[in-house]
């Protein structure tokens, strides 16, 4: 599951608007057009040849789910008159879906009993320890990467949760 495709769903899960979408790239500080969105939103196959702009990249859709959170639970409060900067933990490809269920999981205030019932939604029966291991930090010893069927589960699950 390419990062585009990421996109794709997770707009469909949450049931997104295009200006929403534009909106929540801007709190995460990244500027993006309407047409630079359409492209973003494309379905890509593996075989496609794309063009540079057409691919979101890991930045692109880090700055999507900073954003999200921050759409979603508004700004975080300013600490000793500095605002605190948003993290970016996606580091390779390999952490992409942990990274993306941490930020969902944060974003609409999910606790890993509500993780577990978006994964039931889906089909998908996995235990606390599995989804525990999934969410810690990259480097950590119980540390588990998160494959591309959990994370296309989880969106399928949040899709049924909110759009029914």
């Amino acid at each position: 599951m390419n990062n585009n495709d990421i996109l794709i769903r997770l707009r469909y899960a949450l049931d997104i608007k295009d200006t929403d979408m534009i909106k929540i790239f801007e709190l995460g500080d990244l500027e993006i057009t309407r047409d630079e969105l359409r492209v973003l939103l494309t379905k890509q196959n593996e075989d496609d040849e794309l063009p540079r702009d057409a691919v979101c990249d890991n930045r692109t859709l880090e700055a999507f789910l900073n954003g999200l959170i921050t759409f979603k639970r508004g700004k975080p409060p300013v600490k000793n008159g500095v605002e605190p900067k948003p993290t970016f933990l996606i580091t390779s490809q390999s952490n992409v879906n942990n990274v993306l269920l941490k930020k969902v999981k944060i974003a609409l205030t999910l606790t890993s009993d509500d993780m577990l019932d978006v994964l039931r939604l889906a089909g998908v029966y996995a235990s606390d320890s599995e989804l525990s291991a999934i969410l810690r930090k990259e480097g950590h010893r119980n540390y588990k990467e998160c494959g591309d069927r959990y994370a296309r589960n989880f969106l399928k699950g949040l899709a049924i949760k909110y759009r029914e």
